[in-house]
């Protein structure tokens, strides 16, 4: 049985090193399990304090996708044995997957993710928190909570925050699917490259003059990046979130939550993209919605460290309350698509079941990611 994340390092001329993690699950898209969390975070720890390791490349196995999400069925299985009760499996895979990608966001050493195919939910949490985020023309990217009866976490509360204006709010609500040009628009992604240049980039790699000086090695990386992106630049798709930008402003412009989501929902346009968001979001659970907004509104202030701190706690509550566990079941497990959502729309929701969901369970000095960022 081959390893859940494949390993490696490449010798460059000069002697520095380059750590090469491979998510290893073709069948799954590579979906991010525990197994393989649990071999990520101490291999990138050491990486990250080798003097020989320059910079991390962190890819998935095939073609198809880098990470289509989380190990979601998994999870299924967790709510299942513990029926409208806590899951400390739950709990436990939400804390170790959010301290992964608080390792990636703080790295400090240049970092790379190859955001082919697929990128979804948990692999966007990797993703976004490189330093050198790399979208090819296959790259299909998404949280799509909404059909599951989840919200968009693995930092979301802070990355939609610092989208332009009004698009996080969209894209978190809607669950619509982005490409490329619309990941590097609203700050996902950093470069874009052909997928069939991966083999050439890396090789290139190995004869950069990496020093020990980490600023000058980010240098480096980006001048070899940008030199890859201006050879791509004339396949680069059309971006549908700048296309509708002034749509998007118009349509969540105001106060009133209900309000914002009838006006995306109602408003008549002929565009496929924007039509497949508002038939996502119309479908989508309502108390999905709610958690999406409210998130949004309570984490423009928070640093990177405490949204993880506030998603721990919605994501623990989430495995508790039987949303999540329904979605799921609709759309993986018996797959009839019909979520027999608890509220049938956005302005039946019972703001005190809202509030019981962003009520921590833990006290501050108890919570289990009480020390990131400290």
């Amino acid at each position: 049985m081959s390893d859940v994340v494949i390993f490696e390092t490449l010798e460059c001329e000069n002697g520095k090193k380059i750590g090469i993690a491979t998510l290893n699950s073709e069948k799954s898209l590579n979906a991010l399990s525990g197994d393989m969390i649990d071999a990520l975070f101490p291999q990138l720890s050491l990486w990250k304090e080798d003097e020989n390791i320059a910079l991390v490349l962190l890819q998935g196995a095939g073609e198809k996708s880098f990470c289509a999400g989380g190990d979601i069925v998994k999870l299924y299985n967790e709510m299942k044995s513990h029926p409208g009760d806590y899951a400390p499996a739950i709990e436990d895979y939400f804390t170790k997957e959010y301290k992964l990608d608080y390792l990636i966001h703080t790295f400090n050493k240049p970092f790379i993710v190859w955001g082919n195919g697929i990128v979804m939910g948990g692999g966007l949490g990797m993703m976004v928190g490189a330093s050198h985020r790399v979208v090819t023309e296959t790259s299909r990217i998404a949280m799509p909570e909404i059909s599951i009866g989840l919200y968009p976490d693995v930092g979301g509360t802070y990355f939609l925050n610092k989208m332009p204006e009004s698009c996080g709010l969209f894209l978190g609500l809607t669950g619509a699917s982005i490409n490329a040009s619309d990941a590097k628009y609203t700050g996902l992604a950093d470069f874009f490259m052909l997928a069939e240049k991966k083999s050439v980039f890396v090789e290139q790699l190995k004869s950069v003059n990496w020093g020990n000086t980490v600023a000058l090695n980010h240098d480096k990386l980006n001048d070899l990046m940008h030199e890859h992106e201006l050879m791509s630049n004339a396949q680069l798709p059309v971006s549908h979130v700048r296309a509708n930008k002034a749509l998007i402003e118009h349509v969540t412009a105001g106060d009133d939550f209900a309000d914002i989501v009838n006006a995306i929902v109602t408003c008549e346009v002929e565009d496929k993209w924007f039509n497949r968001a508002q038939k996502s979001l119309k479908h989508g659970s309502a108390i999905s919605g709610h958690l999406v907004y409210r998130q949004l509104v309570q984490g423009k202030s928070l640093s990177l460290a405490e949204c993880f701190r506030l998603e721990l706690g919605l994501s623990v509550k989430c495995g508790q309350y039987g949303e999540f566990f329904e979605g799921v079941r609709a759309l993986l497990i018996d797959k009839d698509n019909n979520p027999s959502w608890k509220y049938s729309s956005i302005a039946e929701v019972d703001e005190e079941v809202i509030d019981w969901f962003f009520t921590s369970k833990w006290s501050a000095d108890e919570h289990p990611l009480a020390q990131l960022g400290k």
